[in-house]
């Protein structure tokens, strides 16, 4: 199974290699044509969360051993999550909210920069490589993925976010996280600033420079493969939650609404779509800053218009990967 860039056939590198660069050398994103042609049937999942993660991440990273998932998988979500299920799924009225807020950051990225880590640092044994993260953030990112990385021997993690431009609490998180190989700057702009920045970095003679110490520079964005396939785990679990409490009926097909500001969540939710989940709709939440909901409703994608800062930072994004 290959990965290869959104934008050409000319790289090919596995799943383990694919997450170890996180962003194509042309600026793509890392996928597989294989995708149609796996499947995962929900009915067979079982063991709770780490169950659903282990079947899934193995199916989309398959040169993972499965010992190394395993592995992955109890090192992520063994005790690092305040709720047991890792992801829970309560009623609300009608509908029912899948909860992502039960990391050690309280941000629903804390589900994905848990394992990244795990998938990273496993991947890199034996091979005398190290790694540099650069990532932006506009908040959830940065103080998930610092303190997923912290102290993880062979990886540095450098992340920049917008002045201004995260909560208070957020910035204080990110400014006072520990770990000797954590650095965090704030860059003036906005989230979109920060994230071209970051991915400037990645066809920069900087990453020629290091590659020559033998250091690899990635990324923990939504960027990297590594940090959606985990995100695809808990739509399975959802279902599966959903199923066992006789919500629905094992095939009947559901809707997930999902605010998006760079697309990743809703991208993870198709590629669950089409490993075989039963999703008849995906519903795109934006805020203020609107332009994918612009872009999906109209054909145009127009970025020229001004950023909303709101109390949804995540999402406020205009030029989405």
């Amino acid at each position: 199974m290959r990965y290869h860039s959104t934008r050409s056939l000319v790289q090919q590198l596995t799943s383990r290699e694919a997450v170890l660069q996180g962003l194509a050398a042309d600026g793509g994103l890392f996928v597989t044509d294989e995708l149609p042609e796996l499947h995962i049937d929900p009915a067979s999942l079982t063991g709770g969360y780490a169950g659903a993660a282990r079947r899934v991440l193995g199916t989309l990273l398959p040169d993972f051993s499965a010992e190394e998932i395993a592995g992955a998988v109890e090192a992520a979500y063994g005790n690092t999550f305040a709720d047991p299920a890792v992801t829970p799924v309560t009623k609300i009225g009608s509908m029912h909210l899948l909860e992502l807020y039960h990391g050690p950051t309280a941000a629903f990225k804390d589900v994905a920069l848990q394992m990244l880590p795990q998938l990273m640092s496993r991947a890199l044994a034996g091979t005398g490589r190290r790694l540099v993260i650069a990532t932006a953030t506009s908040g959830d990112t940065g103080k998930a993925a610092l303190e997923g990385f912290a102290d993880v021997p062979g990886i540095g993690i450098a992340v920049f976010y917008p002045d201004g431009g995260v909560s208070a609490i957020q910035r204080l998180q990110m400014a006072t996280q520990k770990g000797v190989n954590v650095e965090v700057a704030a860059l003036r702009g906005n989230f979109d600033d920060a994230q071209s920045a970051v991915k400037a970095l990645f066809a920069s003679p900087l990453k020629a420079e290091l590659a020559a110490r033998n250091i690899t520079l990635t990324s923990a964005n939504s960027i990297n493969i590594g940090r959606l396939a985990p995100q695809v785990v808990y739509y399975f679990d959802a279902y599966r939650q959903l199923t066992e409490a006789g919500v629905i009926r094992q095939g009947e097909r559901i809707d997930f609404c999902v605010p998006t500001g760079n697309y990743g969540d809703v991208l993870a939710g198709w590629f669950a779509k089409t490993l075989g989940l039963p999703v008849r709709r995906l519903i795109v939440a934006s805020n203020a800053n609107h332009v994918l909901s612009d872009f999906l409703e109209t054909g145009v994608y127009d970025r020229r218009r001004d950023l909303v800062r709101t109390s949804s930072p995540s999402m406020d994004i205009l030029v989405s990967s």
